[in-house]
């Protein structure tokens, strides 16, 4: 994944080219077994952050298009190739909750905490960084039995208070996290730090989030 994400950014630069490299990349998530959906790409028009049709939209091209992206995430090759096809600068969304969960750190906190996991002999799994202000650890998602214990990110309903909340979020069911190479306004991208093909899986969320609670307590 990391290959192919890094040859397609060689190539065409920050908007992915005409050849369709988030189509390249969606369609590797779905190969993996990882639904996607499309995601609103930052705007062209001056004033304006993101795509989408609300004005001062608060989660700028880091939000699914259609407001059905729970029904619409699939794998299907097929499907995923005609939305990019049609639409080829919309960004990558991952749901979550279904193959993984994933940790939403302040980037201070992951870096920290990847360094804190590589010193025990750790694997951290895959981590992405979003626009270098944030990183997301993929983790095992929680079975159905432990309901009680989850809990969406809010950032999914009312992404407006991002500001007040600045530390750990753990987005599982009804979330979802943008995906590499997903662009964001100004020009940053998201991208793997460890690729999912770099680790042994995903790790165990109680383990992660033992380090990463830690970490963020140091820059929170």
């Amino acid at each position: 994944m990391a290959d192919v994400l890094n040859r397609r950014r060689r190539r065409h630069g920050r908007r992915g080219g005409p050849d369709g490299g988030m189509r390249e990349a969606a369609l590797a998530y779905a190969a993996m077994g990882w639904p996607v959906c499309r995601g609103a790409a930052p705007s062209t028009m001056g004033g304006r952050a993101c795509g989408c049709d609300r004005l001062g939209c608060p989660d700028p091209a880091a939000h699914p298009v259609s407001a059905a992206w729970a029904v619409e995430a699939t794998t299907d090759a097929a499907v995923v190739d005609r939305w990019w096809t049609a639409q080829p600068e919309s960004n990558v969304i991952l749901p979550t909750g279904r193959v993984f969960d994933v940790f939403d750190v302040p980037a201070q906190a992951g870096v920290m905490a990847m360094a804190r996991m590589d010193r025990a002999g750790a694997a951290p799994g895959p981590v992405a960084a979003v626009d270098a202000r944030r990183y997301l650890f993929f983790v095992a998602t929680r079975s159905p039995s432990d309901e009680d214990e989850w809990w969406s990110c809010h950032l999914d309903c009312v992404p407006e208070t991002l500001e007040d909340t600045p530390g750990l979020r753990w987005h599982c069911r009804n979330s979802y996290v943008p995906a590499a190479p997903s662009l964001m306004p100004g020009g940053g991208r998201t991208a793997w730090i460890r690729s999912p093909q770099e680790g042994s899986g995903l790790p165990d969320p109680i383990a992660v989030l033992d380090v990463l609670a830690d970490a963020c307590e140091e820059f929170v």
